[in-house]
């Protein structure tokens, strides 16, 4: 299901499907579609020019020939006017119909470039946010795996206010954190251990239900990761699908933690289940603790997934996209 934001070619992905960013006649051109040209051999021309070409925001599919990847889907996405000529539907259609496509040809593995990017001239950043949400929501309701390949790290930003909101508490947490002393580190550790009041979206009572007896409390201690997820899994009323599908976790790695009641995750795993099940910072330090982590102010990471959390924000497909431009570690996976 893992939708993953890489730094790669995309023409040597090992994938089901790539997707090429082609022109309406598909018969190849310059950027992504030329190298896509290039690397699959003349045949993919040959397949492209009994296609009669493909309309703007739509998407056809042909062999992979030499590449690695066995298809490549072809659509077309929209040239940039001014963003008041329908520019947003069509790009929104590019990569839903490629993905209906794949699906339709039973492809697990899907690469995406960053459709409209290049010469087309759409804005990287809302391109960015285009491709991010369509793909997010398409994977809620589907299990498969996409890449969306940036082959330039340094070429976008995501959105310039987000960007300064999120440098800004990076700045406010991180750097105090490394300035303090260590006797003022122990006392907020002991006294103030959650993000500071402005920041702060729901008071303590609310965050974490308090166990009922004595008896509950005890057993709680002893629980592990897999145990307090599945226990909290169930109190909020979701499905194991639901809830691995709003982590960005493979189905096959839930069966796994599901399984073994033992389970260690790694931290990002265990930060993207905080986050599908909408844990306010209390409560998700607590699952972190299950699974021997804790939030650190010496991480941007995890000052970067405390400032959605406090903020309420729990579309951990918007948290990769800031987390891919600070250059950090993704949620999920």
């Amino acid at each position: 299901m893992p939708l993953h934001i890489v730094r790669n070619d995309i023409t040597a992905m090992k994938v089901d499907a790539i997707v090429n960013a082609a022109n309406e006649s598909l018969l190849g051109g310059g950027g992504v579609d030329g190298a896509i040209h290039r690397a699959a051999g003349p045949d993919l021309l040959r397949e492209c020019r009994t296609l009669g070409g493909c309309r703007t925001g739509q998407a056809k599919i042909t062999k992979g020939y030499r590449l690695p990847a066995r298809y490549v889907i072809h659509t077309v996405g929209p040239v940039w006017r001014g963003g008041n000529h329908g520019e947003r539907d069509l790009l929104v259609s590019a990569y839903r119909s490629s993905l209906e496509l794949a699906l339709a040809h039973g492809c697990g593995t899907v690469a995406f470039p960053l459709i409209s990017s290049g010469v087309y001239g759409y804005p990287k950043d809302q391109a960015l946010k285009v491709a991010v949400d369509t793909i997010g929501d398409f994977l809620l309701a589907h299990d498969m795996t996409v890449y969306l390949v940036i082959f330039d790290r340094e070429a976008y930003t995501i959105g310039g206010k987000l960007f300064a909101d999120i440098a800004a508490y990076i700045d406010d947490h991180y750097a105090v954190e490394h300035s303090d002393s260590g006797e003022e580190r122990c006392y907020r550790a002991m006294f103030a251990p959650c993000a500071p009041a402005q920041y702060t979206s729901q008071p303590l009572a609310a965050a974490a239900a308090a166990p009922a007896d004595l008896n509950e409390a005890l057993d709680r201690l002893d629980e592990s990761f897999s145990q307090m997820l599945l226990r909290k899994i169930d109190e909020r009323g979701m499905t194991d699908a639901q809830c691995y599908k709003k982590a960005n976790i493979d189905r096959k790695l839930f069966s796994k933690i599901r399984s073994d009641v033992h389970y260690k995750p790694s931290k990002p795993t265990a930060m993207a289940f905080a986050i599908a099940l909408e844990l306010p910072l209390a409560e998700a330090r607590e699952l972190l603790e299950k699974a021997g982590f804790a939030f650190s102010h010496a991480s941007k990471f995890d000052i970067i997934v405390e400032y959605f959390i406090a903020h309420q924000n729990y579309n951990i497909f918007e948290i990769n996209e800031a987390l891919f431009a600070f250059d950090q570690s993704l949620l999920g996976g």
